[in-house]
């Protein structure tokens, strides 16, 4: 692959790493908004938060046979603008069934486009052969910091979700699409040493670790996602509009960490980088829980975005080194973890909350995220040669 078109591939991919957290934190941020306008009980909520994740997991263990016979490329083009409409169907409705639909059909889009849009990132960075999944996270979080400020701006204005969700979607969905013309081809490879596991295939034993420090990370993302701003209102007592805040502080420390990521993971390896990450967001959920009152609340889980910023990343990375010859099964399959965390998560957090409390519930993540100091020397597999060392593996030039 030629380095001009490396580098189209790079900035076309980090738009739709931005996008997608534009939309994701549109869509979470406004969780009460939504639970008001369809008038979701409480005891519903955790199912509607859960469906989509499940629809999600599904959704990419299909795309791994499709990017098999189209690549991840095509799907990716044509699962992000169908997300951005599904965002949009979600602000439409007024019936129970309807947001059901809706967001059903979120989370079968999303499925797609998050396996594939991290499939074409290992690709990415195999070829670039240093660290860069770390900077396609960052626009996604700078994205997710754009969609929860403007999500602010629609609870302050008290705008519907239609007329806060339209403008959002008729700017991007053009965006995406003409972006989508200079996505690096899934199908480009390294060329591998003999013997370096091409068509191996995925063995799960080898991939367990990392799926279970996937679930764990997912489950501490999801409890900030789906229940930072119900927290702050039902818990610490704040107005609507200070309770879209927390999210939009997490994404601000995530897009930091991730930020320098890149250079860390060069500098000291993926393990010394995710076992920081984890006691750092450990730190945060125990802030969170013990938290007086709302500023309190997220200063803890602006702490929690600065640890959590780095393990995702480093988790796909860390696939694609184990599976060189099989990255995007590899990627596919863990991919569907990080749902599996979200399925957890968020009827985890629920029900312990309606059972227990709220700032008990806050512990169970705490805990699990301290795990993976337990399974960080998985990420220092095959060397750290496509992710965190200094040669470059031979590529084939397509363009």
């Amino acid at each position: 692959m030629t380095d001009a078109r490396l580098r189209r591939g790079r900035g076309s991919l980090a738009v739709s790493f931005f996008v997608q957290g534009v939309t994701f934190a549109l869509l979470v941020t406004r969780i009460p908004a939504i639970q008001e306008r369809y008038g979701i009980s409480d005891a519903l909520l955790p199912v509607f938060l859960a469906a989509v994740p499940i629809l999600a997991g599904v959704s990419s263990v299909v795309t791994e046979r499709v990017v098999a016979r189209v690549g991840p490329a095509v799907v990716l083009r044509w699962a992000q603008p169908f997300v951005l409409l599904s965002l949009l169907a979600v602000g439409v409705g007024s019936e129970l069934w309807q947001a059901a639909v809706a967001l059903g059909l979120f989370g079968l889009a999303v499925g797609a486009l998050d396996a594939s849009m991290n499939m074409l990132g290992v690709s990415l960075q195999r070829a670039y052969g240093r660290s860069i999944m770390l900077g396609f996270h960052a626009s996604y979080s700078l994205g997710g910091i754009v969609g929860a400020s403007l999500a602010w701006v629609g609870a302050h204005w008290h705008l519907s979700l239609f007329v806060s969700y339209l403008p959002v979607v008729a700017v991007l969905v053009p965006v995406v699409l003409v972006g989508s013309r200079w996505y690096a081809a899934g199908g480009d490879r390294p060329v591998l040493e003999a013997g370096e596991g091409k068509g191996s295939g995925v063995a799960f034993a080898l991939l367990l670790p990392l799926c279970l420090v996937m679930t764990f990370a997912y489950i501490g993302d999801s409890t900030v996602s789906n229940w930072s701003a119900k927290y702050l209102q039902d818990v610490l007592g704040s107005s609507e509009e200070l309770a879209t805040v927390p999210y939009n502080a997490y994404m601000v420390t995530t897009l930091l960490g991730r930020a320098v990521g890149d250079f860390g993971v060069r500098r000291l390896g993926a393990v010394v980088v995710v076992r920081a990450g984890a006691v750092l967001a450990a730190v945060g959920f125990a802030v969170v829980a013990v938290s007086p009152g709302a500023w309190a609340g997220i200063a803890g889980f602006t702490v929690l975005g600065l640890g959590l910023s780095v393990i995702v990343p480093q988790t796909f990375a860390a696939a694609g080194r184990l599976f060189p010859g099989d990255s995007d099964a590899a990627v596919a399959r863990l991919n569907v973890f990080n749902y599996v965390g979200f399925l957890v998560g968020s009827p985890l957090v629920g029900a312990l909350g309606d059972a227990w409390s709220y700032r008990g519930a806050m512990l169970v993540p705490m805990v699990l995220v301290l795990v993976t100091v337990v399974y960080a020397t998985s990420f220092g597999s095959r060397a750290a040669r496509y992710g965190g060392g200094h040669e470059r593996p031979r590529t084939v030039d397509v363009g």
